[in-house]
């Protein structure tokens, strides 16, 4: 069996987050299996002669089985072909990848890995907010809500550790998962941030606390849930304005010297 598959992270949505080497797999790919949440602009970076499918399965929508989809990753594998399956975002987080590996890995189908951007990087760049911070959170937690709501222990793990979290696919069910977050022993005053369809032209913003969340509007869908003291607006608004030791007007240093002379002599 000479045919590959691989498991591609598309990114949170701007075609531009791709890395090289997804664009150049797409570019070469006999087949495309890919999700619900890859934009038409991605899509059409595929070679003109795959053959391109969807098979995605949102809130709880399914078009196809996983069994299915591992049965078609086989299936194409073994007819010598290319088959990219491309995932949103990074395929590591929340894709299904780990049932795809083991399934290929137990057909002994050859298969790569090819991460992305998560959708928790860009939602943080939206927010021109940094997920870490010496003073503030020295780790990032990824969660979804739908686990974690019924697992309160380990709400109160993740909260102890100081962390940023970024809460994957949070529902609509925002006044939920604030409780949640309060009676896991987070601070009703904790700023967080829904952000929706991040990094695309319908990307969308909420900036609120934890209490304010059960207010929040609803955003469409797919959204991220960033909560911790590294969204706190003070903060970025000081980034914003930095205050700078440097006069803005100062005798020119050695090196800029040098400059002025080989352009003044026409140097260049």
């Amino acid at each position: 069996m000479d045919g590959k598959v691989f498991l591609v992270g598309a990114g949170p949505g701007d075609p531009e987050l791709l890395t090289v080497k997804a664009l150049r797999l797409l570019q070469a790919a006999d087949v495309v299996l890919h999700d619900d949440l890859i934009s038409s602009q991605i899509l059409d970076l595929a070679s003109k002669n795959a053959h391109v499918r969807s098979v995605g399965k949102r809130c709880g929508r399914k078009k196809i089985h996983q069994e299915e989809i591992n049965a078609l990753l086989i299936a194409y594998a073994s007819f010598s072909l290319k088959v990219v399956r491309l995932k949103s975002g990074d395929p590591l987080l929340f894709g299904r990848a780990g049932e795809e590996i083991e399934a290929l890995r137990k057909a002994h189908v050859n298969f790569e890995i090819v991460p992305g951007v998560t959708s928790a990087s860009a939602a943080a760049a939206a927010l021109e907010a940094s997920l870490t911070h010496r003073n503030k959170a020295s780790a990032v937690v990824f969660l979804t809500s739908h686990r974690a709501a019924h697992h309160s222990n380990e709400w109160k793990t993740y909260l102890r550790s100081g962390a940023t979290l970024a809460i994957y696919m949070p529902g609509a069910d925002y006044a939920g998962t604030a409780a949640s977050l309060v009676g896991a022993g987070i601070h009703g005053q904790t700023p967080c941030a829904v952000v929706s369809q991040a990094s695309t032209e319908n990307q969308q913003i909420h900036r609120t606390t934890i209490d304010g969340l059960t207010d929040a509007p609803l955003l469409p869908t797919p959204t991220i849930l960033l909560v911790g003291e590294v969204l706190a607006v003070e903060e970025i608004a000081s980034q914003r304005n930095p205050v700078s030791a440097v006069p803005l007007f100062r005798e020119p240093d050695p090196v800029f010297a040098i400059f002025e002379t080989f352009s003044n002599n026409q140097v260049f």
